[in-house]
């Protein structure tokens, strides 16, 4: 298990970054010349407290257009004039749980994904100061809460399956504090471990 410090995680997340032949910012590999992708980003943050890494999550509302009570990242789609997924990413999380750009401290990003809702998705990795005073936005966030990354990182806590009429596997982890991650934010979090080797 390596030792966990912001320069390890800095430094694995900028090695990949190197490995990746995709170009930088919002521009779009078309995997489906008949589906337009749309660009988004999360931010996944990191909290130390506790003597330990944790990630945070939020737990969405029954009120949004889409994702009902499913927990996620801060995040969503970039806006015109951004070009890059941090600037996506940091204005979402503001939006939705207050956390103030200058607060957090950008690690790197993961390689993008694409959802099944027509998404190209940026996963990028900061970190804040815990405990932090959050403003949720109530129409889009039920709860914040954070899973420590060990606990992430332990196989017996998930279960990849395939899905017979798709050519995707699920990610599902075991209920953590009431709490049920799956789908694609389980994904960005395997993929996340995985570069940090805490997985492999």
């Amino acid at each position: 298990m390596p030792t966990l410090t912001e320069e390890f995680i800095k430094n694995k997340l900028q090695e990949a970054d190197r490995n990746r032949t995709e170009t930088d910012g919002y521009a779009e590999i078309p995997l489906n010349p008949d589906v337009q992708l749309k660009c988004a980003a999360v931010l996944i943050p990191l909290v130390h407290f506790k003597d330990e890494w944790h990630i945070l999550y939020t737990r969405r509302t029954d009120r949004v257009e889409s994702h009902k009570g499913q927990v996620s990242f801060p995040g969503g789609a970039c806006d015109e004039e951004e070009i890059t997924p941090e600037q996506t990413a940091l204005r979402e999380a503001d939006e939705e749980i207050g956390i103030s750009p200058k607060d957090v401290r950008i690690l790197g990003k993961l390689g993008t994904m694409v959802t099944i809702s027509h998404f190209r998705v940026t996963p990028v990795a900061g970190i804040i100061q815990f405990p932090y005073a959050f403003k949720t936005s109530g129409a889009e966030v039920a709860r914040v809460f954070t899973i420590p990354l060990l606990w992430l990182a332990n196989r017996n806590n998930y279960w990849e399956f395939s899905m017979s009429n798709s050519q995707r596997s699920l990610i599902a982890y075991h209920p953590y504090d009431g709490e049920l991650l799956w789908g694609a934010t389980a994904r960005m979090t395997v993929t996340f471990l995985q570069t940090l080797e805490l997985l492999k």
